[in-house]
């Protein structure tokens, strides 16, 4: 539950982007996203649950497609599938602290339009005063237990939800503007014969990057008290949850801005939302509450990703120098890799670009954790494995369809977007980043055997 309530907060990059393409019948994507999460997390659920041992779902890919005892090989070919889904789903959560301080910069112009002039240098001081703050937090190890994240997660919903609601209630959002298209939802001339489904398709693929960021309730499953009956609860409730406020939040901005209105806001149409609602005051407190929901995304992002290249590092699959804690314990030297890596990509200068890029990881790291998913429902040596919470067998079928969906089918038509929308730029950057980790991983592995050589001599 806690986790659902702040997993909106990530559709702010894309409502406009959406909105731009397919008009009111972006409400249907943000919907079969969230039946997609349903499908996907479900199998995540049960997996994570028969390797509780493993680190997430990279961890579990690693444990499946590692082969037993095999010292033949120079290189671990399991180990590295399993690393390459831990740097693919590193690479889909790091940039959120880009992407949201460029959605803080659009929001800030916002308020003062004279700022707008500053380009890129204010986007880049925002990015440098967060993870200032971000490396302080956490070079300090602030943590909290539920009662801390659920008021954090409060405080992320709540100006959302108003800002949402507050239109239906003082008669500024009109149905209307959600059926304006030329083809009721879809606007003029959409064929869903044409190149127009691999735009769609795109967009399914950048939209589950959010709509299915709750299978960390899935990823959970080994620690909650009854995996067989709290898996499914929790699966059903966050689902549910993502369900009800992405479909609330693509209906209440169409509907109350219309597309001319998001069109003059792309990436801060809760902005002129807001203004529209409660005038200048009331804008600024809404802004700053909807801003500081952001800032806990942002720091959500920056600690998590941070423990995954610490992690990584610690089971052998990145150099040692990420390893490095200070005093408290925290990975001091991971967390200045984070903050390095995001003011680059805050060079970008576009939220959405960056959010396409990433799409790119989320994509691979999904349909790597399925095949996993699929083999270990197939495989003899898992079948005797206690699985405190299973599907029915027939689901590895589902899975494998599912792999094909997002390897062979989403993966493609992303890249089709990301042409069509940024000339390559986020398909290079995001081929770059994922190929790179080939030469690091491989080098990393040279090293450890050379030193284990050494120390056993």
């Amino acid at each position: 539950m806690l986790i659902a309530l702040g997993v909106p907060i990530l559709i702010l990059p894309s409502i406009g982007y959406t909105a731009g393409y397919l008009w009111g019948f972006s409400i249907v994507l943000w919907i079969l996203s969230v039946l997609q999460g349903f499908i996907q997390n479900s199998a995540f659920g049960e997996m994570t649950t028969v390797f509780p041992d493993a680190t997430g779902l990279p961890g579990c890919a690693q444990k499946v497609f590692s082969k037993e005892n095999d010292t033949d090989s120079k290189y671990d070919r399991g180990k590295f599938i399993g690393a390459f889904c831990a740097w693919c789903y590193w690479f889909a959560w790091t940039p959120v602290v880009a992407i949201f301080t460029l959605t803080i910069g659009a929001y800030i112009r916002g308020f003062v339009p004279d700022l707008a002039e500053a380009g890129i240098w204010l986007d880049l001081l925002l990015g440098l005063i967060i993870v200032s703050g971000m490396l302080l937090v956490g070079a300090r190890g602030l943590t909290g237990g539920s009662a801390t994240a659920l008021i954090l997660a409060l405080i992320s919903l709540v100006p959302l939800v108003i800002i949402l609601i507050a239109p239906m209630i003082t008669g500024h959002f009109e149905f209307s503007n959600i059926t304006s298209g030329g083809s009721g939802l879809l606007p003029t001339g959409w064929d869903w014969k044409s190149g127009d489904l691999v735009i769609f398709l795109g967009l399914m693929a950048m939209a589950q990057w959010s709509a299915c960021a709750w299978e960390t309730a899935a990823v959970y499953g080994p620690e909650y008290k009854e995996p067989k009956s709290d898996v499914p609860k929790a699966l059903f409730s966050c689902g549910i949850i993502c369900l009800m406020l992405y479909a609330l939040t693509q209906i209440s901005v169409v509907g109350t801005l219309g597309i001319p209105g998001i069109e003059g806001a792309l990436v801060d149409p809760l902005n002129p939302m807001a203004q529209l609602v409660f005038g200048d005051a009331g804008r600024v407190v809404a802004m700053i509450m909807l801003i500081c929901a952001m800032l806990m995304i942002i720091q959500t992002g920056f600690l998590g990703s941070s423990r995954t290249l610490h992690s990584m590092s610690m089971e052998g699959n990145l150099p040692k120098w990420f390893s490095k804690t200070n005093a408290r314990g925290n990975p001091v030297n991971a967390m200045v890799f984070v903050s390095c890596f995001n003011l680059i990509l805050i060079t970008v200068n576009s939220p959405v670009a960056v959010l396409a890029a990433s799409s790119l990881g989320y994509t691979l790291a999904v349909g790597i954790a399925l095949a996993a998913y699929y083999k270990s429902k197939t495989s003899e040596r898992f079948k005797h494995l206690e699985r405190p919470f299973a599907m029915p067998n027939w689901y590895r079928f589902v899975a494998l369809g599912m792999v094909i969906y997002e390897i062979g089918i989403l993966l493609p038509c992303l890249v089709y977007l990301n042409i069509t929308d940024y000339d390559a730029v986020s398909v290079i950057i995001g081929v770059i980043i994922l190929t790179a980790f080939v030469p690091i991983w491989l080098l990393t592995q040279d090293y450890l055997k050379k030193h284990e050589s050494e120390t056993t001599s």
